[in-house]
């Protein structure tokens, strides 16, 4: 997103590169709905190169040092240099940090976990289904309880879901706590009326495969018949070694500007680490990090024509909560709010679901339907009051 903003915005005598390990990009909001069949593991996922602006040079390689003072990367062992850098390289996964993980749970939160997730759903015909929080900060929020509401939907319609419980295990203190007491209730009674088992303050230590059952920090044992898991989260190497990252080994920006202590160097989305008036961090969430690209494109494209930057990130943010039967929630508001954030989950109807379907055409889609789909989020954007800009 911030290649092309600078590539549409500067003149051809400035160079855009992008720097990138994979040749696909995958979305991974969709990869709960390849959990439930709702899509195929191939609509998820899209060449690299078709979603660039004409004249952005694409350089292959995973970054392995950022390099603020000389002014480089190095990435596949290649030598990049920048004038500005803007530093996207996300939240790694970390499923080896929980023992036993790996050989116990499937983590949904990468494709071939959620395809693998589909058939071992359909196939329970009595047991426990457990979502497990390993622990955090973990990308986007909503998932985890999006996870047990469509597991719990899915099982609904097969018919199984009398003999089948589900159940959330977690950390945290509530459902999205960074968002506030509000929209945590709202979810928790969301789950409440699903027969859905929520446990908060309930840090996992790791899980038994042979056993089927995981450990809590206070080493009281839970069966389980399929865990779908929220692998631990930790920042890429190249930015924990770098002299951009605060203590916790993300990158440390300015609130609004995205900036770096090193001048000319940005961060955004979930590598970046921000502290919202109240002391909690902004959560790690797709809808910033797109935000996040525009402010930090304009501002390097205005430093170049020497002009002034066109805004600041506000912490204005949004985001769906599928729920299940075609049907989903839809969160906004402010994080940037004091002394708390402002935010609102709006009724659980058909038009928020579809909202979400449009955005994964606009993303997704062929040309016709990204057309469509941008029609459509611009009007519903206006309808509904929502800070949709693409």
């Amino acid at each position: 997103m911030a290649a092309n903003r600078m590539r549409r915005r500067l003149s051809s005598e400035h160079k855009v590169v992008l720097v990138e390990r994979r040749d696909e990009f995958f979305y991974a909001p969709s990869f709960l709905w390849v959990m439930v069949g709702a899509r195929r593991p191939a609509q998820t996922k899209r060449a690299l190169r078709s979603m660039l602006a004409p004249g952005v040079e694409l350089v292959h390689g995973e970054v392995s040092q950022i390099d603020a003072a000389g002014h480089k990367v190095v990435a596949g062992g290649r030598e990049v240099p920048f004038d500005y850098l803007v530093v996207a390289l996300g939240a790694e996964l970390a499923p080896q940090a929980t023992p036993g993980f790996q050989e116990a749970a499937l983590n949904h939160y990468e494709l071939e976990g959620a395809a693998r997730a589909l058939p071992a759903l359909r196939g329970l015909s009595s047991g426990n289904v457990v979502v497990a929080v390993c622990g955090v900060p973990y990308k986007c929020p909503a998932a985890p309880w999006e996870t047990a509401l469509l597991a719990d939907d899915l099982l609904r319609h097969a018919g199984k879901r009398g003999s089948v419980n589900v159940s959330v295990f977690t950390p945290e203190p509530a459902p999205m706590p960074v968002a506030g007491p509000a929209v945590g209730k709202m979810v928790t009674g969301l789950l409440h009326q699903r027969g859905i088992e929520a446990y908060f303050n309930a840090p996992i230590a790791g899980f038994d495969a042979a056993g089927k059952r995981f450990l809590l920090k206070d080493r009281t044992a839970r069966p389980f018949d399929l865990a779908l898991g929220v692998p631990a989260h930790r920042p890429p190497a190249a930015v924990a070694a770098s002299g951009i990252a605060g203590p916790a080994g993300w990158a440390s920006v300015d609130p609004r500007t995205l900036e770096t202590a090193a001048p000319g160097v940005f961060a955004v989305g979930d590598v970046a680490s921000i502290t919202l008036p109240n002391g909690k961090p902004l959560p790690k969430a797709g809808v910033f990090a797109h935000a996040q690209a525009h402010v930090v494109a304009d501002a390097i494209a205005a430093r170049i024509e020497g002009t002034s930057p066109r805004r600041e990130f506000d912490g204005e943010g949004w985001c769906f909560l599928e729920t299940g039967a075609g049907r989903a929630g839809f969160a906004s508001g402010n994080f940037y709010a004091q002394p708390d954030p402002q935010v609102a989950l709006r009724d659980v109807g058909r038009r928020w679901h579809w909202g979400k379907e449009v955005l994964d055409w606009y993303l997704m889609g062929g040309r016709l339907r990204r057309s469509i789909a941008g029609l459509a989020l611009a009007t519903g954007s206006r309808l509904f009051n929502v800070p949709v800009e693409m």
